[in-house]
């Protein structure tokens, strides 16, 4: 606002307030002039005031734009501008070319829509005749397949299944480990007893009694020949565990680079096994000619002759004396000995570490006298000091009980058991738990007597879901995967079976109540004799307060 005055009269003037309003547009320019000295501009008066406003006349009125069409005008030539000539007097045009058009029948737009939908339903019907004959080869091809699959299955199963009996049946023929003669063991026991309820069944009296002492003698007999097995198996299995801790010696060192190759490097102590064992390789070997043979000794002597001591003067008199006696022609066979001897001492040099410092982290028995005192224990069943990895301690054991040997011994003098079954049942079981990383440890905890209990008394040796009792095929996989293995978070299933449990979700919905129902019985007898054990006791709290907490 402003103000300003405005002459009235001749004489007179009238002051007046004028109220200026700024417009929010951008006013056009209509003219005027600018001061070049100072740079303001100056509008004319008509850029200063607002438009004039229309009256409204309450109709909405329309560009001329919006009103009208444009139009255009256009002239067109026709490609042949004979084809628009006429026949006329002194002009012929041919008709043979015309085309004679002719109006069809008119259609309405009702019948044009019903022609249409039914080309649509033609075309819907070859369709799905298509897509069905589509949809019954792929099911047809599908189960081709499967059909198949599900034979290359069962033949698998059956090679698996000869291929086991093949082995078992060589490992009875050709006995060489512990595991082999406890199956031996255990046939000759089931041989016993069905000739023995045969010959309570048949006999009576006198005749009985002939029977029985018979089959003691055909029992005996066949230990004997089981014994002379294992005697040879011995001799074997020593000689093989002799040249297995002879190679651990002549190893060279591995380590894995960033790239994940391997590199091998050989140090001293891996160059001085590798030589000792190429020596003793040499000497054991049998039918050689004598001059390879002298050679071989001849090596010996000058290898051990670089340390001085009683074996190794032991060792070169030996020595000699074969030299002298193959120069004599004495025979092979009355040198045997005489060889077994040379080897048996350089056994004894090479297990010293002073001649062979690569054999010192190989040794049962520590160089140190004091670490013998450590995890030894006394068996008193045969009355020897042994280290803590001879005695099988399950884990509901309180004290430290007999070893190894003694067990094996008994059971081949009373029950005659095969532990062979548990023990691949209780390694597949570690395994699966490795694979799971989620620090699973009772699993490592539980021995093979242990395995046993719940396998035969708890799960009565058969599958929970197809009471399968053959024990190659079943395995002992967890009850609910989310947690860790336990005896009370267990089942015994065949493989099959517990392929298809590791993928359920959840198993209230899969499993019948009385099925989990049953389950969680077995769970709970498992808890009532782990409990008695104090390292699994921790492991059972634990659990509990987890049950709880869900």
């Amino acid at each position: 606002y402003f103000g300003t005055s405005i002459l009235t009269d001749s004489d007179s003037f009238q002051d007046v307030v004028v109220k200026i309003q700024r417009p929010t547009y951008n006013k056009p320019f209509l003219g005027g002039f600018r001061n070049v000295s100072t740079g303001e501009e100056f509008h004319n008066a008509g850029s200063q005031t607002k438009p004039k406003k229309r009256p409204d006349k309450g109709i909405q009125l329309f560009c001329k734009e919006t009103q009208t069409v444009v139009e255009k005008n256009k002239p067109q030539q026709t490609r042949n501008t004979t084809s628009t000539q006429m026949t006329k007097i002194g002009l012929y045009v041919s008709n043979m070319t015309d085309k004679l058009i002719t109006p069809g029948k008119y259609f309405t737009a009702e019948e044009y829509h019903k022609r249409r939908l039914e080309a649509v339903i033609v075309l819907q019907k070859y369709f799905r005749r298509w897509h069905a004959i589509n949809l019954v080869q792929n099911l047809k091809e599908k189960k081709r397949l499967r059909l198949a699959l599900e034979a290359q299955e069962e033949l698998r199963k059956k090679r698996e299944k000869e291929d086991k009996l093949r082995r078992e049946y060589e490992k009875k023929l050709n006995p060489k480990t512990k595991e082999d003669f406890e199956l031996l063991y255990h046939d000759l026991e089931l041989w016993v007893q069905e000739e023995t309820e045969r010959i309570n069944r048949t006999l009576t009296g006198a005749e009985r009694k002939a029977a029985l002492c018979a089959l003691l003698e055909e029992e005996t007999q066949l230990i004997a020949y089981i014994e002379m097995h294992k005697l040879d198996a011995n001799v074997e299995n020593q000689q093989k565990a002799i040249l297995h801790l002879l190679g651990k010696c002549a190893q060279p060192r591995r380590w894995k680079a960033y790239d994940g190759k391997i590199t091998e490097m050989d140090t001293q102590n891996s160059l001085r096994g590798k030589e000792l064992l190429e020596i003793y390789h040499s000497i054991s070997t049998k039918d050689i000619p004598k001059d390879e043979r002298t050679s071989v000794l001849l090596t010996l002597r000058c290898t051990v002759k670089e340390h001085e001591c009683e074996l190794t003067q032991e060792i070169v008199a030996l020595i000699d004396r074969e030299v002298d006696l193959m120069s004599r022609e004495v025979k092979e066979c009355n040198l045997e000995g005489l060889r077994k001897r040379i080897c048996t001492l350089f056994l004894q040099y090479i297990k010293i570490p002073e001649y062979n410092p690569g054999i010192a982290g190989l040794l049962k028995v520590p160089q140190d006298p004091l670490k013998l005192y450590k995890n030894v224990y006394f068996c008193h069943s045969c009355e020897k000091y042994l280290a803590s990895t001879e005695f099988p301690i399950p884990a509901s054991s309180r004290t430290i009980g007999r070893c190894r040997s003694c067990y094996r011994l008994d059971n081949e003098a009373r029950k005659r058991e095969s532990y062979l079954k548990y023990r691949l049942i209780l390694e597949d079981l570690r395994k699966s738990e490795v694979d799971y990383q989620d620090d699973s440890k009772i699993a490592f905890l539980v021995q093979l007597p242990d395995l046993q209990y719940l396998i035969e008394h708890i799960w009565n040796c058969q599958s929970a879901l197809s009471a399968c009792s053959d024990l190659y095929d079943l395995v002992m996989v967890r009850w609910d995967k989310q947690y860790e293995w336990s005896p009370w978070n267990t089942i015994l299933l065949t493989k099959e079976e517990a392929d298809a449990h590791l993928k359920l979700c959840n198993l209230q919905k899969t499993y019948e109540a009385p099925f989990i129902y049953r389950i969680e019985q077995k769970h709970i007898r498992a808890k009532n004799y782990f409990a008695q054990i104090p390292v699994m006791s921790s492991f059972l709290h634990r659990s509990n307060n987890q049950a709880n907490a869900n």
